[in-house]
């Protein structure tokens, strides 16, 4: 069996291409920046092409090509600070895109990134997990692309009989993370390399993943022909910043992480309190724990640096 992923050499795309060949799948990548991953080592499994998610033509034309039967879409801008026109051609009509070219194509089986951005500040509903069945209230440009992402996709589902799926990753980190949500990646990997960073709040909130976890998650929804919803939060670690870099001390007591503030940022953080039991109960999904990963995390900076790596304590 064949699967196309768009955006597939990016920061998710470059862990999931490996899962999926281990799971027997031939790989189709589409992305504007194809030599952003290499993939030699997985040899004629795995297929890399330059194009442009926002230009239909090239999206049809992969497709076509490929014959894939399932179709993952990971190529979108993180963030909101994007000029309105640019954000909207990639997070709005590339999905649009994705979704009509596996209609024409006759690909039934679709999954996407959406994001916790849709549930908006984890102030509109109190101290209490939040569930795929709330109320979205999302309204930043990210936010509210990812909603619309998410109704297209119903439309899609409803007219047109797909099976398109919605993955609503929480805080990504890894290493390699530089853009979107970062403050809480930052926190880990500027001490790893010897660098101060600071913050304004001590108490911001965060539910970070880690990148790996995402990528397991993805490979398990996309290889099920038939998932039990059409949506599913994958939640995490919530966590303050304050905490976080306690636990990053653990392994770097000279650390340099300080705060403008003590208090104020938890009033201001989005969701952070997450309701994932449908990812783990219908996926078996299993998480490693947060400070394994911290750790992880570090080394795996240190070792790029050509730094000493840290033992657990």
């Amino acid at each position: 069996m064949s699967t196309l992923i768009l955006g597939g050499t990016g920061f998710i795309g470059r862990r999931l291409v490996p899962l999926l060949v281990q799971r027997g799948e031939e790989i189709t990548c589409m992305d504007i920046n194809p030599s952003t991953a290499s993939y030699g080592q997985l040899g004629d499994k795995v297929r890399v092409v330059r194009g442009d998610v926002t230009q239909f033509d090239d999206v049809m034309a992969v497709t076509v090509a490929a014959k894939p039967s399932r179709i993952v879409n990971l190529a979108y801008y993180l963030g909101s600070e994007h000029p309105p026109h640019v954000a909207f051609k990639l997070n709005i009509l590339g999905m649009d895109n994705c979704f009509e070219a596996a209609r024409l194509a006759g690909c039934n089986r679709v999954a996407y990134a959406s994001s916790l951005a849709v549930s908006g500040e984890q102030k509109f509903y109190g101290d209490r997990l939040v569930d795929e069945n709330d109320f979205r209230h999302g309204h930043v440009q990210y936010a509210m692309h990812k909603i619309f992402n998410e109704w297209q996709a119903q439309d899609y589902r409803e007219k047109h009989g797909m099976e398109i799926t919605a993955i609503r990753p929480a805080n990504v980190t890894g290493p390699d993370k530089i853009v979107g949500s970062v403050d809480h990646v930052f926190c880990i990997t500027n001490p790893a390399r010897g660098k101060p960073v600071k913050f304004p709040y001590k108490d911001a909130m965060r539910c970070p993943i880690h990148v790996d976890e995402i990528a397991e998650i993805f490979a398990r929804v996309i290889m099920t022909d038939k998932p039990k919803n059409w949506v599913y939060n994958t939640g995490g670690q919530a966590i303050s910043l304050g905490e976080l870099a306690d636990l990053v001390r653990e392994f770097l007591p000279n650390a340099e992480i300080t705060f403008e503030k003590e208090t104020g940022g938890k009033e201001l953080s989005g969701n952070y309190l997450i309701d994932n039991t449908r990812l783990v109960q219908e996926f078996g999904v299993q998480y490693r724990p947060y400070r394994e990963r911290v750790l992880q995390i570090i080394n795996d900076i240190r070792r790029e640096e050509g730094l000493p790596l840290i033992s657990d304590r």
